[in-house]
């Protein structure tokens, strides 16, 4: 997401989310974020020339926009002070909370079955592999995170 996007999302104005940023460029690996280049940007405005788009001269941008990852968006929500930029970290600190319980919850229920297999003989070896297949999470290709610039 771009930093005028997060601004908005955060409810903060974009020069302080960017002088936030400034501030804390060690909580941001190239992984989190990164700054587009001039050529970006230029694709990036012609992609949105249908709406108004103020000049430089005129008090608009007088820098390229910075993106961010899944994760630097989350690192964003702990150095922002708005009150929904605070909302959104803590919801994210309890989302994490809620994954860890659930990571415990399935590493118990495969102790237990491992016991349960263990406890009883080969007649129901098809049976518990069957189950451990079904255990497996699918494996799913990810998309990349941002959008493809053709220089065509």
């Amino acid at each position: 997401m771009l930093d005028a996007d997060l601004a908005a999302l955060y409810d903060v104005e974009t020069r302080t989310l960017v002088q936030a940023l400034k501030r804390n460029l060690e909580r941001f690996p190239e992984d989190f974020m990164f700054q587009l280049t001039t050529a970006e940007n230029e694709r990036l405005q012609i992609l949105r020339s249908q709406s108004v788009i103020s000049s430089g001269a005129h008090g608009g941008r007088r820098y390229v926009p910075y993106a961010f990852t899944e994760q630097g968006v989350a690192m964003l929500s702990s150095i922002l002070r708005s009150p929904r930029a605070i909302a959104v970290n803590i919801e994210i600190m309890r989302a994490f909370v809620r994954l860890r319980e659930a990571l415990t919850s399935h590493q118990d229920l495969a102790r237990k079955f491992a016991a349960l297999e263990a406890k009883y003989d080969a007649q129901f070896k098809t049976v518990f592999e069957a189950i451990r297949q079904l255990m497996i999470p699918p494996t799913t290709k990810r998309r990349g995170i941002g959008f493809v610039i053709d220089d065509d």
